[in-house]
């Protein structure tokens, strides 16, 4: 790969994202952009996004969560519920490529910051709009979440399917999914106005994109419209069986997947009765016999440690992997192997760990950089959307602005918590 590049060379060099969004969905899509080169402006209230106090800390206001979604951003601090603060958001947005928020669209509005007034005043504006149900539909101005969309959107009636309890999934697959979502559209709308000439207001809503989602295989028998028992639910990765394999001294993660994959595994694994079985011929006549070819294959693999299968499926190139904890992903050899963690101080000294993009571009890369301290650059983000001195001291002091002070020395680590 290249070495890291200036700015102006980043794939998104030259691009300035305003991001009004907080905890994980929309600074997880902008930090995205930000990887990308983007200019990203964190615009928050003088209390700061949450996750800044969601988490264990090393300084005050740079909690885990906080780390895990910042990185690369510069931040602004502006009351907008004065109207000093909110003309200065209007100067942001004159310059910028790209607004992002996720406040009800009637709240923009009240604000002075909906899409007819931000595009009217900066016709190449993309207004990217974060909800969590799209404006006009039943739900319309519902508060949402992710456990909230989880349950909506029927992940966690699928786990309920494989497991019997709905339960969420142990990550907030809703948030990170939309923000991904997020990202590569306000991309499109980005490289349609490089087209066009004209930006667009767009809107991505939680609900709507995680169902999307969940149905790519689950609405399954549902696309056959001129059958009337077609089912939802795609029976492979239903079914309780489809999990870990046990072995003799743990587990392991096995995907025979091809005709010749089960085969082979059934031959070497001493069960020839079963490569001939019609059961398991096919991937039509193995999808519907999923629980008993992943029963059987459950049966096969605990009886030999993990060292066996792992070394039989290598040779027989099926796919296959031990199970990483948590705490192995910083000792796994690829991960090492490419770079992907990253060390980081802070301007108080610091160090921190980081992960970096998992996307690589051949001509630019953006190496990580610190997520920035509440209000760290609202001094000269405001004086790069044209006020003067005087004008930013003026905000500073009513307090329509806020700027953080010096950075200082870490003290002992805390631990404050916040809903994320």
């Amino acid at each position: 790969m290249t070495a890291p590049a200036s700015p102006s060379a980043a794939a998104l060099g030259g691009f300035r994202v305003l991001d009004l969004t907080s905890v994980v969905f929309g600074p997880y899509a902008s930090q995205i952009l930000a990887d990308y080169g983007a200019d990203v402006i964190k615009v928050e209230s003088p209390a700061g996004d949450s996750t800044r106090r969601t988490g264990p800390a090393q300084e005050p206001g740079l909690a885990a969560i906080f780390l895990g979604l910042n990185r690369n951003k510069r931040s602004v601090v502006l009351d907008l519920k004065r109207a000093a603060a909110r003309e200065a958001l209007l100067a942001l947005a004159d310059g910028a490529d790209v607004v992002m928020h996720s406040m009800r669209p009637a709240k923009m509005a009240a604000l002075g910051l909906d899409p007819d007034t931000l595009c009217a005043r900066n016709p190449r504006l993309v207004y990217a709009g974060l909800y969590g149900f799209g404006e006009g539909g039943a739900y319309d101005g519902r508060p949402a979440y992710d456990d909230i969309i989880q349950g909506l959107s029927g992940l966690a009636d699928l786990v309920d399917r494989q497991a019997g309890a709905p339960r969420y999934l142990p990550t907030v697959a809703a948030d990170k999914t939309c923000g991904l979502v997020a990202a590569h559209a306000i991309l499109a709308a980005l490289l349609q106005r490089e087209r066009t000439g004209r930006g667009q207001r767009l809107e991505v809503p939680m609900f709507e994109t995680m169902a999307s989602f969940a149905l790519v295989e689950h609405y399954y028998g549902r696309h056959l419209a001129d059958r009337g028992d077609g089912a939802p639910g795609y029976p492979r990765v239903l079914t309780p069986w489809r999990r870990p394999c046990r072995t003799a001294d743990g587990h392991v993660c096995l995907m025979p997947y091809t005709d010749a994959h089960w085969r082979a595994f059934f031959t070497e694994s001493g069960r020839p009765d079963l490569a001939a079985d019609p059961r398991f011929a096919d991937i039509d006549a193995r999808t519907r016999h999923i629980e008993a070819l992943y029963e059987h294959m459950g049966a096969i693999v605990e009886r030999r440690d993990t060292a066996h299968w792992l070394a039989l499926c290598e040779r027989l190139e099926i796919p296959a992997a031990k199970i990483n904890r948590l705490e192995d992903l910083e000792r796994d050899p690829h991960l090492q192997s490419v770079d992907f963690f990253q060390p980081l101080s802070s301007a108080a000294g610091a160090r921190y760990r980081f992960t970096r993009n998992p996307v690589r571009l051949e001509r630019t890369r953006v190496a990580p950089a610190m997520p920035p301290r509440l209000g760290e650059h609202t001094r000269d983000i405001l004086s790069e959307a044209g006020l003067d001195a005087a004008r930013i001291d003026a905000l500073l002091s009513d307090g329509s602005a806020m700027e953080s002070a010096p950075a200082a020395a870490p003290s002992s680590p805390t631990r404050t918590e916040t809903s994320a």
